[in-house]
């Protein structure tokens, strides 16, 4: 017996008309236009395709280096042992838009010029706008805003928070930043006596590190460490200021 399916008249009257059938035609005069737009261009381009699809990805990278996402090489052994010479680090350039400000314990890169030197700098942040920052209490360790911070964390074995004593308070718009590594760092204790007291202009910070990239044996996310988690404000500190 034959088996096949026959379609009965149910079945030819559920079927869409011609009118209603649906195919896929040509390109559209847009999408053509697109094509031989693309087309044209590539034809002008030495390594047609190729080349055209390298330019748009260098350019999409000039893109997000300049406006959101920088590579930066650490030159020296000032922020060890957390950041070794010859490690490249993820700046977010986005971190501090939009209403957002530098924190305590976050790891900057700053444009030193006319307050460290002519070069970019990477540093952490120790001091605020309104803090007060002392060095050192009667354990050795740096206060900030009364409380003191156990940096013992991220400090550099051996190092002591610092061999310099210091009293500041941190103008308004401004970051008081030292190295890891206190005794191989040039930081703001250093440039106390300089223009703009050791201070580093907020304006002047390019972004904040958060990954290690570079090598992969190292590479890891830089998180913001609880030291300064109980630091007060400076408005708050009351008879610790």
């Amino acid at each position: 017996m034959d088996t096949e399916a026959q379609p009965t008249e149910r079945d030819r009257s559920s079927r869409p008309s011609g009118s209603e059938t649906t195919t896929s035609g040509p390109a559209g005069p847009e999408d053509r236009s697109r094509f031989a737009l693309v087309a044209r261009v590539s034809s002008l381009v030495p390594g047609g395709r190729i080349t055209l699809t390298l330019l748009v990805c260098l350019v999409f990278l000039l893109l997000l280096s300049t406006f959101v996402l920088r590579p930066f090489q650490i030159p020296s052994g000032s922020m060890e042992p957390g950041l070794r010479i010859g490690d490249r680090v993820l700046v977010n350039k986005l971190a501090y838009r939009f209403g957002a400000v530098p924190q305590r314990g976050d790891i900057v890169v700053f444009d030193g010029t006319g307050y460290f030197g002519h070069a970019d700098y990477i540093k952490r942040v120790v001091g605020v706008g309104g803090d007060r920052v002392v060095c050192c209490d009667r354990e050795g360790r740096i206060q900030v805003n009364g409380r003191p911070v156990d940096e013992s964390g991220f400090l550099h074995p051996g190092d002591s928070p610092s061999a310099v004593p210091f009293g500041v308070v941190v103008p308004g718009g401004t970051l008081f930043v030292l190295g890891d590594h206190r005794s191989d760092s040039s930081d703001s204790r250093d440039h106390l006596g300089s223009p703009g007291g050791g201070m580093i202009p907020v304006d002047d910070v390019i972004g904040r590190a958060d990954w290690i990239i570079w090598p992969f044996g190292h590479a890891t996310r830089l998180d913001r460490p609880d030291a300064y988690a109980r630091v007060p404000d400076a408005g708050r500190a009351g008879a610790h200021g």
